[in-house]
């Protein structure tokens, strides 16, 4: 294994610290001699643990071996990479020395690890080749990684040589990308500037819109414009702004689950990290990926000044903002800023002669938003439709008039018609009866 390692070229720099590069010095070692049992039993052990660990986050099962390798392939960044993902692949110099890399990929996949498990009397390298993972709630694991993972393992397994390996790699760069934004759809932010990273959101809430029910119009202008943006035409940043519980961020949610397999992503950002606005904008330009920055119950106090960062980047800023990137933020304000009256009159005693230009100023971002949608609260007979169609959809067994008093109630408890109201009520009903 070693000497194959040591000879990966394009795909030679998966860190000292990898699992990989780590067993193969281990069996250097064993095969050269000079080193206890009970040494490297414990190093191999080690980097057993590591590869089980992994598996759970990402949801290996079967051969959690093929599934490594299968994933160090899908996450690479290197030239070969990057190429395939933005263009389709063309003959070029490059690609023997992948396919040279790949025929070290498929050994890497038939490795007999028997001689050294016989030799240590150990059955780990048997056991994770016929792995059989727990079950376990979908929260504790990556659903969309597990899933590209074990169906590109299995077509690897059986590659019969490099060529069968480069077609299959090709067609999942290009289609899928490589790295995290291949393998997920929601990202949170963290640090900034040359140590800004991007965090996957692996429990992400799997909505569609079809499942919030009413808003048919809001729904439809939402499609509109993330599906114009997809499709490369001009599309607009999106405020959506209305009462509380509305279902406006879950709108937004939606999207990305929606239109996942078309390569729309989404960045989720808040107030205080509008500063790296730029720098997150510059990391994904260049990816062949449509963005989505979502920004979730935005709204500023008078005294707040991180909006003029969001209205640089959003138009106004010397760079111009990429083609794969727009803005959706969701609020209960349609101007976002909050003004005084002080803001509507020309006469100031407070240092601002034109104070009617505040005003205006503060104005200007809501204005920046293209597309902006309103999400009123439901009539009372809307909500009570809402009520009886999730209760419907979650199998609540009640009479409709005993449900429809029961929800009026509730809600003037908590204080006001939507749908979250709604959602909340029926929740509590379905708790009642399965108690």
């Amino acid at each position: 294994m070693y000497r194959d390692t040591a000879r990966l070229l394009m795909y030679s720099d998966l860190g000292e610290n990898s699992i990989l590069l780590r067993l193969s010095q281990i069996l250097r070692d064993w095969e050269q001699g000079g080193f206890s049992q009970e040494d490297l039993v414990r190093r191999i052990y080690a980097e057993i643990k590591r590869l089980l660990e992994l598996s759970a986050v990402c949801g290996f099962d079967e051969n959690l071996w093929h599934c490594y390798l299968t994933w160090l392939l899908m996450t690479h960044k290197n030239a070969f990479t990057l190429t395939c993902e933005r263009t389709a692949c063309r003959e070029g110099s490059i690609n023997d020395f992948v396919k040279s890399d790949f025929a070290i990929f498929r050994r890497l996949f038939h490795y007999d690890f028997s001689p050294v498990e016989k030799d240590l009397g150990i059955r780990c390298f048997t056991s994770i080749s016929h792995y059989l993972s727990l079950p376990k709630r979908e929260q504790m694991y990556n659903r969309d990684i597990s899933w590209q993972v074990r169906i590109l393992s299995r077509a690897l397994s059986q590659a019969r040589d490099e060529e069968d390996i480069f077609s299959l790699m090709t067609s999942y760069y290009r289609q899928y990308g490589f790295g995290l934004f291949a393998m997920n759809r929601a990202f949170r932010v963290h640090g900034g500037g040359g140590d800004l990273e991007f965090l996957p959101i692996t429990n992400a809430d799997r909505v569609m819109l079809e499942d919030l029910l009413g808003y048919e119009r809001q729904k439809q202008e939402l499609r509109r414009n993330t599906e114009a943006f997809l499709d490369g035409k001009p599309a607009n940043n999106v405020l959506l702004y209305g009462d509380a519980g509305t279902g406006k961020s879950t709108s937004v949610k939606a999207l990305v689950n929606e239109y996942y397999g078309r390569g729309l992503r989404m960045i989720e950002i808040y107030k205080h990290q509008f500063g790296e606005l730029s720098n997150v904008i510059s990391q994904v330009k260049n990816r062949n990926y449509r963005f989505i920055v979502f920004i979730d119950d935005l709204s500023f106090e008078e005294n707040e000044v991180e909006y003029k960062f969001l209205k640089a980047v959003i138009e106004g800023g010397v760079e111009t903002r990429p083609d794969n990137v727009l803005i959706y933020a969701t609020s209960n304000r349609r101007h976002l800023i909050r003004e005084t009256w002080n803001d509507r009159t020309d006469l100031e005693h407070h240092g601002d002669i034109h104070r009617s230009d505040t005003m205006e100023e503060k104005l200007s971002l809501s204005a920046r938003f293209g597309v902006t949608i309103n999400y009123n609260a439901p009539t009372p007979k809307e909500y009570q439709s809402i009520v009886l169609a999730l209760a419907a959809r979650q199998g609540v067994r009640m009479e409709e008039q005993e449900l429809l008093a029961l929800a009026n109630t509730w809600e003037v408890r908590h204080g006001n018609f939507s749908g979250r109201v709604a959602q909340q009520f029926v929740n509590y009903i379905e708790g009642l009866n399965r108690g």
